[in-house]
């Protein structure tokens, strides 16, 4: 620093003028502020600029996706009913012109009517020429009929991009699209005539052919469905894509020509979309050339507005503070006309907003405003009460009183009405504002209209069977939970009924003429079922072919008679499918409300009791339930059925073993059979006559065997002490087991997962089960046989009509029932019958087993008429196999000498 002293007569530092003491000028700092804004406000613009080409260019792209994925729909769609059709030709090749029309009317085509030509069925037949493997393929059945008969007996072996894709859909019993060619078919004017073939190969009757050689063996013909690609792509991407795009598509297996140009004009510098679209073995380029489109620059706009307002609005604080109190007044007012200016702007705003807004005086309750959306929807409202666009009588009131309006007045549904007469659904909501000094009322309010109608029809379609249109089980109950609940604490109530309607060989109308007639057969049974109702009564479909009834104030004969109405009805009712007449029938079980107060569960349990015993009885007629010594016995088969299934869950199934004795004492190995056995709640053992009936009964006996199955195979050598060298393990097979066509395979599979050999395993079917289920049994048979497991008939002798089946029955053993056995030494026809069937089984190449073997002379008895193997009391009693023994004891063995 200069020390130098002033020199006299010079002013002091501080005298300078006030500018100069403060520095830079205002005009200075008004500058700089106001070159800082714009220089922020131009940073934030163009990163407002980039982000607005990225959106465009995202939005091009998703936009771009969205096209391919539309033109991918129809054509999957179009594949699918392909399918179906070949999956029809599989069941049944014999067509004719007129089924070929009805299964095309059924499956309704996904295409758009411009774009769809035909479905049609050319046959493959050989030509008559030197070469072995030439052959036609002429169209023989073709739908619509009327539009595309031309091409009845048309080859199509000219036209090679159909070819090609023909052969190319035999070899791999895949939907093949063919390359893009002239179709035959005429084309509209001004139409592209071009066209593709989608192609599906038609096989003979049988399962599906799984190799390229069975393939072409078993062809009989092909599928096709022709599409025109103009109206095709211009359906599939109509609106936004062929808005927004220039459209060109090329086969890019045929070649660089493109197949299909919407030919319109297009932006510079904008890239282009390409997609590829893979669909029936060809790949189709697709390319979108974007089209001018104008960008979205409002929000760029407000950021340049708002920027350069709010930079000019610092410079002038920054001048007001530089300068006079005269600033600061000249700024004031500037301000005040950009609120103005800002207020006009949020009016417009809210002038353009798409919810209603209505704004009316709260001591007149008089309209004074109301938004462009609101005067559409509602017409002009201005000067009409408030409290008169509502239909409900207490929003009325409500909308009348300010007071009661409240701050609690938001999102409520209600109906609106329009000055005009009309009625709309509307979420509103109704505040106390302050406008101007005076209170008014705001009601912001949005059309719901079409929410409310899809939320009414997915409740409907909640609470309703789609095929019969009744009630479905959940509402069923429910309606009948509340008129329970209705009648508890009354000390008088009227009486009412519940029906359980069952139809009776359902069933087998689905086997005959398929599912789609059991489908017509129930609307139409439901139809005539709703015309016998009375007011109040409540129908419902609870699942299958049952059905169930809610009747109010009926007595027990009243319900007997409605019951049996209802049975009339159905049995008189002919339902014709394809040519044949079926009629059907019901058993009625009925259950009367009169003093008790039942549970639901009560209630539908009674139900059930008494449509079964109605079946019992003979079918076709109505039981009233009652209790008797059915019901009872009823209700001890359901009982055991819910104990079977709390031990399966609970693990508490047991096995035991009968040792299988040589009565020659030749055969060294151990054979044995197992039987089942059930651990009781409370430790007891129950033996299988108790509990076996009840599940039988309730279709529990398939989950039983496929346990024992799987835990005796997989504890194999942990049965008995001869672990693995065990000679046969018999198990037993019921009936509803042999009707299950996955038992096999699941035996099958067993045996390999737990590498149990299959000659040691023997599988025991009685004698009835065999006879009544002929066909699925020897199927089953045939298969385990074909592995090396044995087969044995059990309680052989007691069907009747045993030795006429022995022949078509792929049997091992023979097992004697046991009554023949027990009379053994005191009836002589018993001894006759187990001579001759031991003399036929020995014919046949069988062993014979003689059962309920009780005493050692029962035994040399049996052993002089050449009875192989014994098995009961007097050769060894049953024991608890080895892997559930908690504590296994000493071994056991009783032989016979």
């Amino acid at each position: 620093m200069d020390s130098t002293p002033a020199p006299p007569g010079d002013a002091p530092a501080s005298s300078a003028p006030p500018s100069r003491r403060a520095g830079l000028p205002p005009l200075a700092w008004a500058t700089a502020v106001l070159l800082l804004g714009l220089t922020c406000t131009a940073i934030v613009a163009h990163r407002e600029w980039r982000d607005l080409q990225q959106r465009a260019d995202d939005a091009r792209h998703a936009l771009a996706d969205a096209g391919a994925s539309q033109l991918r729909v129809p054509l999957e769609q179009a594949a699918s009913m392909l399918r179906a059709m070949q999956t029809v030709y599989l069941a049944n090749d014999q067509m004719d012109q007129a089924r070929f029309s009805q299964y095309h009317a059924s499956l309704r085509s996904p295409l758009a009517t411009g774009a769809y030509t035909s479905v049609a069925f050319a046959r493959r037949s050989p030509v008559d020429e030197p070469l072995a493997d030439h052959v036609s393929y002429r169209y023989e059945f073709v739908a619509p009929y009327q539009a595309n008969a031309s091409l009845i007996g048309f080859d199509m072996v000219g036209q090679k991009a159909n070819l090609a894709a023909l052969l190319r859909a035999r070899d791999t019993d895949t939907v093949v699209i063919s390359a893009p060619f002239a179709l035959r078919q005429s084309t509209p004017a001004g139409q592209n005539p071009l066209g593709v073939t989608l192609r599906l190969p038609v096989y003979s009757v049988g399962p599906t052919p799984a190799t390229p050689n069975q393939r072409r063996a078993r062809e009989i013909g092909a599928l096709a469905i022709g599409i025109r690609l103009q109206p095709l792509v211009e359906t599939a991407m109509a609106g936004a894509v062929l808005d927004g795009f220039r459209v060109r598509l090329y086969d890019a297996t045929a070649g660089a020509h493109p197949f299909y140009d919407s030919a319109t004009a297009v932006a510079t510098g904008l890239p282009v979309q390409q997609r590829r679209l893979d669909f029936g073995g060809r790949q189709w380029r697709i390319e979108m050339q974007p089209r001018p489109q104008p960008l979205d620059v409002g929000r760029l706009q407000a950021i340049l507005t708002g920027g350069g307002v709010i930079s000019l609005l610092l410079a002038a604080l920054a001048w007001s503070l530089a300068t006079t109190r005269r600033r600061a007044v000249a700024l004031g007012e500037q301000m005040s006309r950009r609120y103005r200016e800002s207020e006009l702007r949020f009016r417009a705003l809210n002038e353009l907003l798409p919810a209603l807004v209505l704004l009316a005086d709260a001591r007149e309750g008089r309209i004074a405003y109301a938004n462009q959306a609101a005067r559409l929807r509602l017409g002009d409202p201005t000067g009409l009460p408030l409290a008169t666009l509502f239909s409900d009588p207490q929003l009325q009131a409500r909308a009348r009183d300010a007071v009661a309006v409240g701050n609690d007045w938001g999102n409520l549904e209600a109906v609106l009405l329009s000055p005009g007469g009309g009625a709309f659904w509307a979420s509103a909501s109704v505040a106390q504002v302050d406008v101007d000094g005076a209170p008014h009322l705001l009601m912001v309010a949005t059309d719901i209209s079409e929410q409310r109608e899809l939320t009414e029809r997915l409740s409907y379609q909640a609470t309703h069977d789609a095929l019969t249109e009744l009630c479905n089980r959940r509402e069923f109950e429910r309606r009948v939970e509340e008129a329970l609940n209705e009648r508890r604490g009354r000390a008088v109530c009227d009486p009412c009924a519940l029906l359980y309607i069952d139809l009776d060989q359902f069933k087998l109308i689905n086997d005959v003429s398929g599912h789609m007639a059991g489908d017509q057969l129930l609307a139409q049974l439901a139809l005539a079922m709703r015309q016998q109702l009375r007011g109040g009564d409540v129908l419902a479909r609870l699942g299958g072919d049952e059905f169930g009834l809610m009747a109010f104030h009926v007595d027990a004969e009243g319900a007997r008679a409605l019951a049996e109405r209802l049975r009339e009805r159905i049995e008189a009712l002919m339902f014709v499918w394809q040519d044949r007449t079926y009629t059907v029938s019901a058993s009625i079980g009925v259950v009367v409300v009169d003093q008790q107060e039942p549970t639901l569960k009560d209630l539908l349990a009674w139900a059930d009791t008494a449509c079964y015993l109605a079946k019992e009885n003979g079918r076709n007629r109505v039981h009233m339930y009652r209790e008797d010594n059915e019901t009872t016995r009823r209700h001890g088969e359901m009982e055991w059925a819910n104990r079977l299934r709390w031990a399966m869950e609970q693990d508490r199934l047991l096995l035991d073993y009968q040792e299988i004795v040589p009565l020659d004492g030749r055969d060294t190995a151990t054979s044995l059979e197992l039987l089942l056995r059930l651990r009781d709640e409370d430790g007891g053992i129950v033996l299988p006559g108790a509990f076996l009936p009840a599940a039988e009964r309730y279709g529990l006996m398939p989950a039983i065997d496929r346990w024992v199955i799987r835990n005796a195979l997989a504890h194999f050598g942990e049965l008995h002490h001869a672990g693995m060298r065990l000679g046969t393990c018999a198990i037993n097979l019921s009936g509803a087991s042999i009707e299950d066509e996955g038992l096999a395979d699941f035996i099958l599979a067993r045996i390999t997962e737990y590498a149990v050999p299959p000659h040691a395993l023997c599988f025991e079917i009685t004698e009835t089960v065999a006879v009544r289920n002929l066909l699925k049994v020897v199927g089953v048979i045939e298969r385990l046989r074909r592995v090396g497991c044995r087969i044995a008939l059990d309680d052989f002798g007691a069907g009747m009509s045993s030795f006429g089946y022995l022949k078509n029955l792929p049997a091992d053993l023979i097992k004697i029932d046991g009554s023949f056995i027990r009379d053994l030494e005191t009836d002589p026809m018993s001894r006759t019958i187990v001579s001759a069937i031991a003399q036929i089984g020995h014919q046949r190449g069988l062993k014979v087993v003689a059962e309920w073997v009780a005493s050692p002379k029962i035994c040399d008895a049996l052993r002089s008429l050449g009875v192989d193997y014994g098995q009961g009391y007097a050769l060894h009693r049953p024991e608890r196999v080895l892997f559930q023994r908690e504590e296994p004891p000493p071994r056991r063995l009783a032989v016979v000498r």
